[in-house]
């Protein structure tokens, strides 16, 4: 068996608003540079109180980068200046695509009492920050989950595991996105392309992420994982683990990130920023 990863670092997710005034928990971001490479951004927005998330996101623009939207339970309502508009529900996801502009809103809206769910943010490079904006919606029923052994589940929204492939393809840097759910004291190995950043954010129980340390890692904790090594090994506590995992390649170029646009250099950013100002932002497709 190849040899394991260690816990490179270990960062506990921060509170902060955003948006209209949505309280949520940052798990990763803009301090974090370089270090999760392709990924920018992971925010976490479980919340049991409407009033921290009834505000929502309203109208704003991307542009350089994809968010992603996967939700636990309740479901978030978007629409865009291309005419598109929909909800993600609990258990999908979507994809977006920002390429070279899109301005959109999310709304999050409870279900039966209960909302939650996680943004990701993944950088594009440099060869590929004005593409043509795109979406991948992909509802709960469409994403496939595995139990390659007894204990655990795993739901594939991005990358293959064995002879299953998650629905959300064709995207740079081939990033894995993996929600996996482990019974009490269960294991579970996977093995990384050399490249790859990895990654996992723990979101119920707690499990030993690095047999090296003695430490559980438990709710709201972001891991790093070492370069070195070719698998991930956890192993959950005696309440079982959930996490979502995380690994793309990393794209190594400069980054220019001031709000919701993310370039390479300053003077694309301040571009980007003029047109959204001047109403030249989305371009003719």
């Amino acid at each position: 068996m190849p040899p394991a990863k260690a816990v490179a670092r270990t960062f506990p997710a921060r509170e902060t608003v955003e948006g209209a005034g949505v309280r949520l928990h940052r798990a990763f971001g803009y301090d974090h540079l370089p270090l999760f490479d392709p990924f920018l951004m992971l925010d976490d927005f479980r919340a049991e109180n409407p009033a921290d998330y009834l505000a929502g996101f309203p109208w704003h623009p991307h542009r350089g980068i994809e968010t992603v939207t996967y939700m636990l339970y309740g479901r978030v309502e978007h629409r865009d200046s291309l005419g598109h508009s929909g909800s993600v529900e609990a258990g999908g996801v979507q994809w977006m695509t920002a390429g070279s502009g899109i301005i959109h809103q999310e709304m999050p809206k409870p279900v039966d009492g209960r909302m939650g769910g996680f943004q990701l943010w993944v950088n594009l490079p440099r060869s590929h920050k004005m593409i043509d904006p795109r979406y991948q919606e992909v509802p709960g029923n469409d994403v496939p989950i595995i139990s390659p052994q007894r204990g655990v589940r795993i739901r594939i929204i991005s990358g293959t595991i064995g002879e299953v492939t998650g629905p959300v393809q064709d995207i740079v840097g081939f990033p894995e996105f993996f929600d996996v759910m482990l019974g009490p004291d269960v294991p579970f190995s996977h093995e990384v392309s050399a490249e790859h950043t990895a990654a996992a954010y723990v979101i119920g129980g707690s499990g030993h992420f690095d047999l090296r340390q003695e430490k559980e890692m438990g709710n709201r904790t972001m891991i790093l994982f070492s370069r070195e090594g070719k698998r991930v090994h956890v192993v959950a506590g005696s309440d079982g683990a959930r996490f979502l995992y995380l690994s793309g390649m990393p794209h190594h170029d400069p980054i220019a990130w001031r709000g919701p646009i993310v370039m390479n250099t300053q003077e694309e950013l301040r571009q980007a920023f003029d047109e959204y100002r001047k109403g030249t932002f989305l371009r003719k497709r």
